[in-house]
């Protein structure tokens, strides 16, 4: 092994007398099997000298010592040629790329000092070249192991990038290097971006890595590094093959023990960390995931039960880190933004801190200027204790600091539905056009059968015909039939009752909420106006009332409009709670989350599809871990601020069970299952939007298809024909184990696609990036924008709407608006939701979006053919842009344009940092 040994200045202020131990060459067989680190016994004695511009090393092997002299400055990059000149090999340069901390405390110095200092003596990190050709005696790659001495670490451009370089010899038919074996002895992890090597025949070979190096006192086996090339299994070079094995075999674990921070290890388990037991039983919650209540899985950890239920694991609480594998966990750009300890200081010091200010008896608005005071004064926060704390709080762009004598304020943007026309969010077609262009655009529904029917047992649940009948909605359509209506694609529909039904009873018994199953008509009218027509609001069956159902609409006196306000209050809370808990949490969150589990264990980073699929995994276990610990867990942020309150989680399996279908996750399958497109050929995505002001939809099929494209021609590149997709065992075993393991509550549904051809795996992967960039982005990165105001889109209501023979209707005759207020969230739950929506709908200074090359990773594949392809992807993805900017100014598009109508930028690729309503990253990373 050759190793490296950084010099700092204090090292460097050592005597060359203090490096006369020698170092050792080897070249022979690798084995197959994981050497452990060891430090090799010096065969010769040599004094190596060095300086700043030159990098002497001394070599000695069998055949006796050999000095290699190769004399270069940091800055020019000298790069000795490949020669060999018999017994003498071949000169070799591997160059070393380190990121240290951006940000270094004085500790942090001092132990760099230290580190170069243990390196100078030649026990820092050692590195093993395995080559990709067998040795024809052991029938083993070859293999070569040095200790190098005498180099400096060389700054790179970026201040914390360190790269780092050694001269070595090695045989001349050693042939080409395939994986590195690289060794930590230090007592610390470190970060390694790649390994370079130059000298042999073709030009440099990389090793790409971007992983954390675990010290050998956590672990003492080796990391294998592979380089750049794809292989298919069955291309693999003979002398790398059981490398690639060994590999995977280590990411995969034993399914046993806890997991510790510098494991690198990905298996499943259910969500049976969501409640804690131990510390009250009404945080008890119930396991999520099995027969009972299907769900994707998540990364195993591998706690211990709780006491007092051995079917609930143990919780790590804030502000300790739950385990996700190493190199799941955010960068430190990311950490500072969105770093564990702050978003949990948000949860945990910024919510109390709002409750100790706001009231103690969590008090309702009581008129729409206390919420306007939210973004023209802010929130007062007063105290002594609390003058440092915000400091310490990720708080987002949107929540702006000012200091003044003896207190803060706590001040949130304007969110941008109601920063062009504040009144927009009461009319009907705003209600409307947000169901096309907001947040939640995936639930309108095409109504093509008439009467309404639920699917639900109508023993248990009453009559299962809807209560809106032909004559209501004949009346609000303008005299046309209503099959004429349905015929011509004119009505469409909303529909929550199937879904909060069977939970309404068990939801209005949480202290504060009150929630109906509800249904909204709307009608799209020959001039392509969209607005709702008819809304019906279901209570669960009771003797005096088995259909207990109620029809809303618009009406013409005050009252009716009132009422009205709170009916479309009601489904906009419902839209909420659904677009969180199914639409977001479970159908991009959870079911990504197996995706890249099983991409870990069965694909080699070699295999060309890991390539692609990559950087759409990048920090998504991560964030979900968080959200296990602070958001979906048992008494946490979505069970306070949304309706379904503590059964938030069981309603998410409900839908996964019910409505979850990987086969219906790519676009254009979900608008056509919806009746929102019809299948056209002729069309470039192959289908036609039923209502072509439709943005979400419209963008969306752009950017589908530059992702189809871009997938499918890479397929083409790897697999020849079908056999190859079927003969791949790796790519095979990956399918299956998403199938049966990651998905194992659907393991046999007959709706799974096969995976037979390159068509087959194209749809596969189409979908899986879709759901990660295009769909994640576009409802997720709105959620302040549209939720910051929470008339517009309350997350929860807190009172029925009262009938003339009840109490509270003489109070809403009285005060409508105080009524209406009151019926929305307090003061405590808005502004903790609007911190939530603000958190999530931030992008962080280092976010990777769609078409884009993280610059420290350019090196991600040795292949120019499927370069150029990236940059046709890319380059239709700036012309998408365009197409989009153009759409934003067409005055014939009313959904996305006009007085006081925003802009529909969700699926714009690009974005800068913060809260800005656009931007598509690669993968789900908040």
């Amino acid at each position: 092994m050759f190793v490296l040994n950084p010099a700092s200045s204090l090292a460097s202020n050592l005597s060359d007398n203090a490096f006369r131990r020698s170092p050792a060459t080897h070249a022979g067989a690798f084995t197959g099997r994981r050497r452990k680190s060891r430090i090799l016994a010096p065969s010769g004695s040599r004094v190596v000298n060095w300086n700043v511009t030159s990098i002497r090393a001394v070599i000695s092997s069998s055949s006796g010592g050999k000095t290699a002299d190769t004399a270069t400055s940091p800055a020019d990059g000298t790069v000795p040629s490949s020669t060999s000149s018999g017994s003498e090999g071949i000169q070799v340069r591997a160059v070393v790329t380190i990121r240290k901390k951006m940000k270094q405390k004085i500790t942090d110095k001092l132990e760099d000092q230290w580190e170069s200092l243990v390196n100078g003596f030649g026990l820092g990190i050692q590195i093993q070249l395995i080559s990709e050709e067998i040795d024809p005696v052991t029938n083993s790659g070859k293999s070569i192991q040095t200790n190098v001495r005498g180099w400096l670490p060389k700054p790179s451009n970026i201040s914390y990038i360190v790269e780092y370089s050694a001269d070595f010899t090695v045989p001349s038919d050693f042939g080409s290097p395939g994986a590195i074996l690289i060794t930590n002895l230090h007592g610390k992890e470190f970060h390694l971006l790649e390994i370079i090597i130059h000298g042999f025949e073709g030009g440099p070979i990389f090793f790409p890595a971007n992983t954390w190096i675990h010290s050998r006192n956590d672990n003492p086996e080796s990391r294998i590094i592979f380089k750049n090339q794809a292989y298919l299994p069955s291309q693999t070079p003979a002398g790398i093959k059981d490398l690639r094995r060994e590999d995977l075999l280590s990411i995969r674990g034993t399914g046993k023990g806890e997991r510790k921070p510098h494991d690198r290890i990905y298996d499943y388990a259910p969500y049976n960390d969501l409640g804690n037991p131990d510390k009250d039983q009404d945080i008890a919650r119930p396991v999520v995931g099995g027969d009972e209540r299907p769900y994707p899985r998540r990364c195993r950890t591998g706690r211990p039960p709780t006491s007092t239920d051995p079917l609930t694991e143990s919780r790590i609480e804030k502000p300790h880190p739950v385990y996700v594998p190493r190199d799941e966990a955010f960068e430190e750009i990311k950490q500072d933004t969105f770093s564990a300890g702050r978003v949990k200081a948000l949860f945990h010091n910024l919510i109390p801190l709002l409750a100790a200010t706001l009231s103690s008896s969590d008090i309702p608005f009581n008129c729409f200027s206390e919420i306007d005071k939210l973004y023209i004064d802010g929130v007062v926060l007063r105290g002594e204790e609390h003058k440092n704390m915000l400091e310490n709080l990720l708080l987002g762009k949107m929540m702006k600091q000012v200091v003044s004598v003896g207190e803060r304020l706590l001040k949130y943007d304007i969110p941008a539905v109601i920063k062009r026309d504040r009144f927009s969010w009461l009319r009907d077609n705003e209600f409307a056009r947000q169901t096309l262009a907001g947040v939640n655009p995936v639930n309108i529904e095409l109504l093509n059968e008439f009467p309404i029917r639920s699917k639900l047992d109508p023993v248990e649940y009453g009559p299962s015909e809807s209560a809106i009948t032909k004559e209501l909605l004949e009346q609000e359509i303008g005299g046309m039939s209503l099959e004429k209506a349905i015929e011509e694609k004119r009505l469409f529909i909303l529909d929550f009752h199937d879904m909060l039904l069977p939970f309404i009873k068990k939801m209005n018994s949480l202290p504060g909420r009150k929630a109906y199953a509800s249904r909204t008509i709307l009608f799209h009218s020959p001039k392509c106006i969209l607005r709702p027509i008819a809304i019906e609001l279901s209570l669960p069956p009771t003797p005096s009332s088995p259909g207990n159902k109620r029809v809303y609409t618009h009406g013409h006196d005050a009252t009716a409009h009132w009422i009205w306000k709170l009916a479309k209050a009601h489904v906009c809370s419902n839209d909420a709670g659904i677009h969180q808990l199914v639409n977001h949490w479970l159908r991009t969150h959870a079911c990504m989350e197996p995706y890249i589990i099983a991409t870990h264990r069965q694909l080699s980073s070699m295999h060309p599809i890991y390539k692609l699929l990559h950087p759409h995994m990048r920090y998504t276990l991560e964030i979900n871990a968080l959200a296990r610990q602070n958001l979906i867990n048992g008494g946490g942020i979505i069970e306070a601020s949304f309706s379904p309150g503590k059964y938030a989680m069981e309603l998410s399996s409900a839908a996964y069970k019910n409505m979850w279908r990987f086969d219906m996750e790519s676009l254009p399958a979900d608008l056509i299952r919806r009746g929102m497109a019809v299948e056209d050929p002729s069309m470039p995505c192959g289908v036609k939007l039923v209502i072509e002001d439709y943005p979400y939809a419209a963008d969306g099929l752009l950017i589908w298809s530059a992702i189809k494209e871009w997938v499918e021609s890479y397929v083409e590149h790897f697999y020849s024909d079908s056999n190859s997709i079927t003969s791949d065992f790796e790519l095979q075993a990956w399918w299956n184990e998403i199938k049966h393991k990651g998905h194992h509550d659907k393991k046999n549904e007959p709706w799974w696609p096969k995976l037979e051809s390159k068509e087959d795996l194209s749809g596969i992967l189409s979908t899986m990036i879709w759901v990660a960039s295009g769909q994640h982005a576009a409802i997720n990165f709105g959620q302040y924008p549209f939720g910051g105001y929470v008339p517009n889109r309350p997350t929860l209501m807190r009172k029925l709407i009262p009938q003339e023979n009840e109490l509270h209707y003489e109070k809403l005759i009285q005060n409508p608006q105080h009524f209406f207020l009151s019926s929305l969230p307090t003061q405590l739950q808005a502004t903790k939701i609007m911190a939530v929506q603000d958190t999530l709908s931030t992008h962080s200074p280092d976010e990777e979006y769609l078409g884009q090359l993280n610059p420290l990773h350019t090196h991600w594949i040795n292949d120019q053919e499927i370069h150029k392809l990236f940059s046709v992807f890319s380059a239709r993805l700036e012309e998408i842009e365009d197409i989009i900017n153009a759409r934003n100014k067409d005055v014939r598009l009313k959904n996305r344009s006009g007085a006081g109508v925003p802009p529909y930028e969700l699926l714009l690729r690009s974005s800068g940092p913060g809260v800005t309503g656009r931007g598509i990253p690669n993968s789900i990373s908040i």
